[in-house]
């Protein structure tokens, strides 16, 4: 009795990212599963590593009526007890069937594409609250976080193969390349922080207008922008510090990965660095948009070897409490055998 998960998106992002981390999570836990997703190369190998049957479907828009019964056979054929359903396009392909559908909402998602499903999953308490205050019942709502991994082979970017000084602060940025992530703020900031060098990593339609940012502000010899990476775990063990200035990012898992990897992470205030991050214990946080005040903070790292330790020491602690491998797969293996599956 397997679980079988619905993801339409064809793009790279956090979402789809980690997608993959948990099926393959679920997966070193015995949890049987298969997949449907929208074509990827890149995501149709990585799932194929990890031993999980995999079926390419269109995920088109509203005039799509193959995508889903082709899922419900694909579902019929492994005997799925769950479908879960990443995101509205999943949502809305997700068909009827002797299974459970389970919605995972990252966001605050239109609830209208979840219409008949039988229980939401948020990956934040306050999503959760407001998937609640939308009238959805209580009891067919549950905070399950995202967890954090640091490979343990996972070694450090040689710095001289993204010519990058061995020597120079580094900050990393990661996130597309949109007006969400203030991509822009991190530039500002790292124009009036003399010395230290910049890693953006992430695509996206702003790129062109951030290198021209870069450029007008002086900064462009300091810093790369360096596309979509599959190795974040090896730029997370490069940097000094993170920096995640997100105007809007309702969960911010950048945050628990840069604690999982050990790296002091300054954040703006949006809703979910803000509900992460205990602001001084382990992680610094800054106002939306304030480049004062976020230049202040990545200062305040840079000079400050012991500060850094600290918060990097207690961000491991809090992912170890609360946002371990371990942790969040219990937390799904629980729910899934609520509807017989898992």
């Amino acid at each position: 009795m397997s679980v079988l998960h619905l993801l339409g998106t064809a793009g790279e992002g956090g979402a789809e990212t980690y997608f993959v981390d948990l099926v393959a999570a679920l997966a070193r836990a015995d949890v049987a599963q298969a997949a449907a997703i929208r074509a990827n190369p890149v995501r149709e190998a990585r799932l194929k590593a990890a031993g999980i049957p995999t079926k390419v479907l269109r995920f088109g828009g509203p005039l799509d009526i193959l995508t889903r019964p082709a899922a419900a056979g694909f579902a019929t054929l492994h005997k799925a007890r769950v479908l879960l359903a990443w995101m509205n396009r999943a949502a809305r392909h997700s068909p009827r069937g002797p299974w459970a559908r389970i919605g995972r909402l990252g966001g605050y998602y239109n609830l209208k594409y979840y219409k008949g499903f039988d229980h939401l999953v948020a990956n934040t308490e306050d999503i959760a609250e407001w998937v609640v205050g939308q009238g959805w019942p209580a009891g067919r709502v549950t905070c399950i976080p995202n967890f954090a991994a640091a490979p343990a082979d996972a070694a450090p970017v040689d710095r001289a193969s993204l010519d990058t000084p061995a020597d120079v602060p580094l900050l990393l940025s990661m996130g597309r390349l949109h007006e969400n992530k203030a991509h822009d703020v991190t530039l500002q900031a790292l124009a009036r922080t003399p010395g230290a060098w910049l890693w953006i990593a992430g695509v996206g339609p702003l790129e062109a207008q951030l290198k021209s940012l870069a450029e007008a502000l002086g900064v462009a010899s300091r810093v790369r922008f360096l596309g979509w990476r599959t190795d974040p775990s090896a730029l997370y063990r490069t940097a000094d510090v993170c920096v995640f200035p997100s105007r809007y990012e309702p969960l911010g898992n950048v945050v628990i990965q840069a604690w999982a990897h050990g790296l002091p992470i300054v954040a703006a205030e949006s809703q979910g660095p803000k509900a992460l991050i205990r602001d001084g214990a382990d992680g610094l946080l800054a106002p939306v948009d304030d480049v004062d005040a976020l230049t202040t903070a990545i200062g305040r790292l840079l000079a400050d070897a012991r500060l850094r330790a600290r918060l990097a020491k207690a961000g491991a602690q809090r992912v170890e409490a609360e946002f371990s491998e371990a942790a969040v797969v219990a937390q799904w293996r629980a729910l899934f055998a609520d509807y017989g599956a898992g």
